[in-house]
């Protein structure tokens, strides 16, 4: 967490941690709660059980309580997602074919790779498809992932902001050498990567 290297990491890791805080905030509540009532109402302390009818007031405030956070994850998910089907029209596109087990990648120009390079800050543009079963396009560094299917097109977009290499695999199980389909993506600066695109 916080270690991203694209446009969409903060806005992940953002997300995450307020997951994260409410989640913790109500698991230790909860257990404080449990273990209290446990001892405060102990058969020991109370050989004659009494009845305990409802409350109306906290009936309501546990179920608006966790429904407005719901809405605000809902929220930040949400934005997110808009973020990444907004594809700026001048993104650079990399046609990528997924198939068992390993990657593809095809230029503008028409060079092809099994590595995929990217400069740095710039938007990139990926058009994904399989040639046999689903997979799923996953940079963890890139907090994102996209899935990768037969007979149809799908679109995603980052701009990486660090250089370096990453890890880029299938999230999506898909036969015996699923673990085995990953390759590197290298983000390098612009001047570099024009360098090594034009190359033969």
């Amino acid at each position: 967490m916080f270690d991203g290297a694209s446009n969409f990491a903060d806005s992940v890791d953002s997300t995450f941690l307020f997951i994260l805080v409410i989640s913790v905030f109500f698991l230790v509540l909860i257990t404080s709660l449990m273990i209290f009532f446990v001892i405060k109402y102990n058969r020991k302390k109370n050989p004659k059980p009494k009845n305990i009818h409802g409350n109306v007031p906290l009936e309501i405030t546990w179920t608006l309580v966790p429904t407005i956070l719901v809405l605000f994850m809902f929220y930040f998910g949400w934005t997110g997602y808009i973020k990444e089907a907004d594809v700026p029209k001048d993104a650079m596109p990399i046609e990528v074919t997924g198939q068992m087990w390993q990657w593809k990648f095809r230029y503008e120009n028409g060079k092809q790779t099994d590595t995929l390079y990217v400069p740095l800050n710039k938007a990139v543009r990926v058009n994904l498809s399989s040639m046999d079963v689903n997979h799923s396009f996953y940079v963890p560094a890139f907090k994102f992932k996209k899935d990768v299917l037969p007979r149809r097109k799908n679109v995603a977009w980052f701009i990486p902001t660090k250089t370096g290499s990453y890890t880029l695999t299938c999230a999506e199980y898909c036969g015996l050498r699923h673990s085995y389909m990953q390759t590197k993506v290298i983000v390098v600066p612009q001047d570099k990567f024009e360098e090594w695109l034009n190359k033969k």
